[in-house]
């Protein structure tokens, strides 16, 4: 038996790779990831840095592309967007710090959808089991754009949970990272406006970005309130039908759905 000293070098990237096909595992790190993020976040307060105001040697489209970057990382670690989106206005003005927003809002979607998929689809799939939970995966599974789009345009469900929680559906990139973009774009919008007039606030742009942003809260309450119906079927076998032909058409289309791992069809 060979002792540690003399075990071959690629053992341990061979043990690592078999730990690391165990859907458990892989959620664990992505759970400690996100803990070790979010303390980052808590004790440098990078979010207040970018807010605070930009190094003065840099200025222009490179600015613009870091704050993006800063910013796609920052609500991945679940950082409020609205904060980021005053920063955006600050710093750069309407039209510059909307596109730095909604190109960093794209990036952290589409960077926190990724963690989720490859780090906790396969463990939190199978949990799936409640009526509701059934439901709702369906909804985003079988309508990934529509009901992307929704939850964008409405605020009230966090960034980042949103982001997480589609990623165990099945849901393509496709039409979760469009959903994301178009949705995003009017309230955030809003926000840079808001923030890049803070110093004018009797200014038309500022009281009508801030009327929007009441108006599509106010209204994006209600809708959850008066649709929430629609994620509680009344038949269970229907939720586990519907979920059944989901994972069916996605396997059809080459999603990479193993036959072991669709929901069992309705009796």
């Amino acid at each position: 038996m060979l002792d540690p000293v003399s075990r071959p070098p690629g053992s341990f990237l061979l043990r690592l790779t078999r730990a690391l096909r165990s859907p458990w595992v892989r959620l664990s790190l992505l759970v400690a990831l996100l803990a070790g993020a979010v303390s980052l976040v808590l004790l440098f307060e990078p979010h207040r840095l970018l807010a605070a105001g930009w190094p003065p040697q840099m200025s222009g489209a490179g600015a613009v592309l870091l704050f993006g970057l800063a910013y796609g990382l920052l609500t991945a670690a679940f950082v409020p967007r609205p904060v980021l989106n005053l920063a955006a206005g600050a710093l750069f003005g309407s039209q510059a710090g909307v596109v730095g927003a909604l190109a960093g809002t794209v990036l952290g979607a589409g960077l926190a959808f990724t963690l989720g998929r490859l780090l906790g689809q396969d463990a939190l799939r199978p949990l799936l089991r409640g009526r509701w939970l059934k439901a709702a995966d369906g909804q985003l599974s079988r309508h990934g754009f529509r009901s992307t789009l929704a939850i964008r345009l409405f605020p009230g469900v966090p960034f980042a949970a949103a982001n997480y929680c589609a990623a165990v559906s099945r849901m393509g990139y496709a039409p979760f990272l469009l959903g994301t973009a178009l949705g995003s774009l009017p309230n955030t919008a809003a926000y840079v406006i808001v923030g890049s007039e803070a110093t004018s606030p009797t200014s038309p742009a500022f009281l009508i970005s801030t009327g929007f942003i009441v108006v599509t809260g106010a209204a994006g309450a209600l809708v959850a309130w008066r649709k929430r119906h629609r994620l509680r079927p009344a038949d269970p076998d229907a939720a586990t039908a519907d979920t059944a032909t989901a994972d069916a058409a996605a396997e059809s289309h080459g999603d990479g759905v193993r036959a072991d791992e669709r929901a069992p069809s309705a009796v």
